[in-house]
């Protein structure tokens, strides 16, 4: 029942949802989540580390920047479902849509190769 109770309270916030939802357009820097959830940096680690400790998010680390993403393949058997369903709801809830339309706009505005940190190498690139 452990890893299911760590889903239920990863999902329970709304700026883990949001983070979920903006990782499914592909692998980003906490920078990048920060920019588009504005939430301090504390506050982001705090909520990936609970993402990934769910099993909904895996992470790398290059050079000095960690990158996350959906986990490719999310334990206990509910994550895959709950990630898949995801996808389908509140792409039109207005905080989603203005955190993305936020990472769109930060990406546009700095593309990788001056942002806060280079793009990791076969990674998708928002933008």
């Amino acid at each position: 029942m452990d890893p299911f109770l760590k889903i239920m309270k990863a999902l329970s916030d709304p700026g883990r949802v949001k983070t979920l939802k903006l990782l499914e357009g592909g692998e980003l820097c906490v920078c990048r989540i920060q920019e588009a959830l504005g939430l301090a940096q504390p506050t982001v680690s705090r909520h990936l580390r609970l993402l990934v400790e769910a099993g909904l998010v895996q992470n790398h680390k290059k050079g000095a920047w960690v990158y996350y993403r959906l986990h490719e393949s999310p334990e206990p058997p509910v994550a895959p479902a709950l990630l898949r369903l995801l996808r389908e709801w509140l792409n039109a809830a207005p905080e989603v849509r203005q955190s993305l339309d936020l990472l769109a706009r930060n990406c546009a505005d700095a593309p990788e190769a001056v942002a806060c940190c280079p793009a990791p190498k076969g990674g998708k690139k928002h933008g």
